[in-house]
């Protein structure tokens, strides 16, 4: 079904079970957050398109009351492989002083995407900020934006992967597990 992929690192069902953990953690976080600061707002900010199928099952492993407001950015145009800095593709999300935010994302690679919403986030004062990934790139060297995320589902070498939201050229998002593409795909 789809010939291009050279090989799986991380399964269907690893992803399942790390989802479900980061879910539970996440939400006893944010929660203890609400309990020390007296502000009951909970809002993801999923950055898209990427992180669309990571959230959709994370927020279905947190049983709180959350609110969901998402932004674009490109950072992979095209058939590129490599990181072409990050641009805003439409608006952050306006109203989210006094509030509880998580940024979530599908993955921490140069830094440059998650390092520009947390700093326009941040500039809105909320109660709290934390960061929450699927997958960070253990890179050889620093990356271009030192962003750390305060919840990582796993740590992957540093190679180009596709899968459960992430694409090549718009293609492979809907690929259930984390694979590497053969070299001479597409």
């Amino acid at each position: 079904m789809f010939p291009e992929i050279e090989r799986v690192l991380i399964d269907q069902a690893t992803i399942a079970a790390r989802v479900h953990e980061l879910g539970e953690r996440i939400a006893a976080d944010l929660l203890a957050d609400v309990a020390r600061t007296g502000h009951d707002q909970i809002v993801l900010v999923p950055i898209l398109t990427g992180s669309i199928v990571f959230v959709a099952d994370l927020i279905r492993q947190m049983p709180i009351k959350l609110s969901l407001g998402v932004v674009a950015v490109s950072s992979y145009p095209g058939q590129s492989i490599q990181s072409k800095g990050a641009a805003l593709r439409g608006e952050i999300p306006r109203d989210l002083g006094g509030k509880h935010v998580l940024i979530v994302d599908d993955i921490l690679d140069s830094g440059r995407t998650l390092g520009l919403i947390c700093d326009l986030v941040a500039e809105q004062s909320p109660a709290s900020l934390r960061t929450a990934v699927l997958l960070r790139k253990l890179l050889h060297g620093p990356r271009a934006v030192e962003v750390a995320a305060d919840y990582a589902g796993f740590d992957i070498p540093d190679e180009f992967v596709v899968g459960y939201g992430l694409d090549f050229d718009g293609y492979f998002r809907n690929y259930p597990q984390i694979a590497v593409l053969r070299r001479e795909a597409p």
